[in-house]
């Protein structure tokens, strides 16, 4: 009888980076296919533009005609390779768009040269809503908006995102469970065991992301810069 060697299982995906101790992704989504295509109407137009310049383009090469003819096809050719490129920028950027919802953060980043991203804590958003036309309703995208503290001036708006309902709910029920976590507080140092347990670990991570979201609060209401906030939460991050 032959021996059978076992399928080799198969490695689990790599943890993303951005992930701390504790910190599991809940939902995760990327932008719609349909997002490059009205992205990109500006750029459908420069190419529209290069084909009108070469219709009125005539055979006459000497004279003015031929200098005409010359700047026309110049402008032609920067209008054609222009309106390609920024479609291939639309394109590349849809691609690179991530949209993560973990049990204490929203991360989202999408653009390349315009970056654009959000580092969110769940108990720090004061509300979330999406905004869906006819189509976008039909092929299950639409638009998202995260509101802290400050309200809409300081909201952050990501569109075209493929499942943007589920994300909103999920999101929602995220917030609602960490809201309603019984609060935790850390034991004095005369009482702590020698060795961090489990339990007290965990309830490090809890007090260090409530802290996080306090600090969330201050920079969002203006009473602390962007940059004193993300000091402080390396600072916090770095204990656990």
């Amino acid at each position: 009888m032959s021996d059978t060697v076992p399928a080799a299982e198969a490695a689990p995906p790599p943890r993303d980076p951005r992930l701390i101790a504790g910190e599991e992704v809940i939902f995760q989504t990327e932008k719609h296919w349909l997002a490059p295509v009205t992205d990109s109407w500006m750029a459908a137009l420069l190419i529209l533009g290069a084909l009108v310049l070469a219709w009125l383009q005539t055979p006459e090469t000497n004279g003015i005609m031929g200098f005409v003819n010359r700047v026309l096809n110049l402008l032609e050719i920067a209008l054609f390779l222009g309106g390609v490129g920024w479609i291939i920028y639309n394109i590349v950027a849809w691609r690179s768009a991530k949209y993560m919802l973990t049990n204490h953060r929203v991360l989202f980043s999408e653009g390349l040269l315009r970056k654009k991203s959000a580092e969110t804590l769940l108990a720090s958003i004061s509300d979330v809503r999406m905004s869906q036309g006819f189509i976008a309703r039909s092929l299950g995208f639409g638009n998202i908006q995260i509101m802290g503290a400050s309200g809409e001036a300081g909201a952050d708006n990501f569109t075209s995102i493929r499942g943007a309902d589920q994300l909103k709910k999920k999101m929602l029920e995220q917030k609602i469970a960490v809201l309603s976590a019984p609060s935790t507080t850390m034991a004095p140092a005369a009482t702590m065991a020698p060795a961090a347990t489990p339990a007290a670990a965990q309830s490090g991570q809890a007090e260090t992301m409530s802290t996080l979201s306090s600090l969330a609060a201050l920079r969002d209401s203006g009473a602390i810069t962007p940059d004193e906030y993300e000091s402080k939460k390396t600072e916090l991050l770095a204990r656990l």
